[in-house]
């Protein structure tokens, strides 16, 4: 038995000298070795072989690499499975997910990779960009209001569609006006392209149901607020505009009545406003609350007193200006020479902004004219694509 154990302590595959001089063994210890050897091959095979897939299912299997035949390589002392990459599961809230990435058999040492993604970078899964995100709503008496997360997560970036990222030129169009008319929404989800971002009135219908459909039709949205012009209430925006003569906690209701209107809107648009945007007093507590909530503002550049851009660089608000109303006038040949300008302006600047309505007219122009723009390397973005982002300057 002390020559067995010697034989076993032997690498493999080495032969075994022969004995300096032959003696006769019994019948019995001859078979005895027989069974120990057998043992011991099977136990070796089983210590070499890879360790079986219990749960198939758990274990990403790849194709393996197909090399030319070579000579014979020493084999290793083990042979160690490959592990499949590990992810943690992803927290509830939606945040940053860390990954570890073991490298492949042959790629050196095992080392492991570790990459972090953070959702509010990308904006939110086209898939899904339907369903409101729990972390963002806050109940209230007048409904479901956006908010910032408990992890700093806002609308603005969680709702934002994502675009390429590029720097060429690149152009930004917000239809407003949308869930009024019930078969001009239609229209307009169905015929726009989906880098149109797409902007709701708070008087509308049907709101959630619109909004799911333009989210599932890849659309961002934004939400529009009636602001006092300059001669109201001959001039009026609506119900419930917020006034000049308002007192701060008046208008903050009636900001809350538009925002509950629906969900899943990265940000708020002016309806007219000349007055309101220009009274300190009143933009004030207007423009802190959206940069509490986590909103852009989106200024549909109208008024040249507006004091919008100072005030959202104080209270960390994303901001956009446009630079031109595309549908002032309801006219083809005026449309489409708004909308080249707008296409001038981009490879100049780097970036254009477009406001217009939901007129059939509109819808049909700009859903053509963007098809040919992107042939001449024009970019269509969402509006959260050239907003300015105090928090991320």
């Amino acid at each position: 038995m002390a020559d067995i154990g010697k034989d076993i302590e032997r690498p493999l595959g080495q032969s075994l000298r022969a004995p300096r001089a032959a003696r006769k063994v019994s019948t019995g210890v001859v078979a005895s070795t027989v069974v120990v050897l057998a043992l011991v091959g099977v136990s070796a095979a089983i210590a070499l072989r890879e360790k079986p897939f219990r749960k198939p299912q758990e274990v990403a299997v790849s194709t393996p690499k197909v090399t030319a035949a070579g000579p014979p390589a020493a084999a290793p002392s083990a042979l160690a499975p490959v592990a499949a990459p590990k992810v943690e599961a992803p927290s509830k809230t939606g945040g940053p997910q860390i990954i570890h990435v073991q490298k492949e058999e042959g790629d050196g040492p095992p080392q492991a990779a570790i990459v972090i993604r953070d959702p509010s970078g990308i904006g939110q899964n086209l898939k899904i960009a339907h369903l409101p995100d729990k972390a963002l709503i806050e109940a209230s008496d007048a409904g479901p209001l956006p908010i910032r997360s408990a992890d700093g997560r806002r609308p603005f970036d969680v709702y934002a569609r994502p675009w390429s990222g590029g720097r060429g030129a690149r152009v930004a169009i917000v239809i407003g006006g949308l869930a009024v008319s019930q078969t001009g929404t239609q229209a307009a989800i169905a015929k726009l392209p989906a880098e149109v971002t797409l902007a709701f009135a708070p008087q509308g219908n049907s709101i959630g149901r619109w909004m799911q459909a333009a989210r599932q039709s890849g659309h961002e949205i934004v939400m529009q607020v009636p602001l006092e012009p300059f001669d109201y209430p001959n001039v009026n925006p609506g119900r419930n505009t917020l006034t000049v003569a308002a007192s701060a906690e008046e208008n903050l209701k009636d900001l809350h009545w538009a925002l509950s209107r629906t969900t899943n809107y990265t940000g708020v648009m002016n309806y007219m406003g000349a007055r309101f945007s220009a009274d300190p007093a009143a933009m004030q507590p207007f423009m802190a609350e959206l940069g509490k909530r986590g909103l852009a503002y989106i200024d549909d550049g109208s008024s040249a007193r507006s004091l919008a851009p100072d005030l959202a660089l104080k209270d960390g608000v994303p901001f956009v200006a446009g630079d031109t109303a595309i549908d002032a006038v309801q006219d083809r040949g005026a449309i489409l020479k708004k909308l080249d300008g707008l296409e001038a302006t981009a490879r100049a600047k780097g970036t254009a902004v477009g406001i217009g309505s939901a007129f059939d007219l509109t819808v049909d122009i700009v859903s053509s004219w963007i098809a040919e723009a992107r042939k001449r390397g024009i970019e269509i973005v969402p509006i959260s694509a050239v907003a300015i982002d105090p928090q991320k300057g």
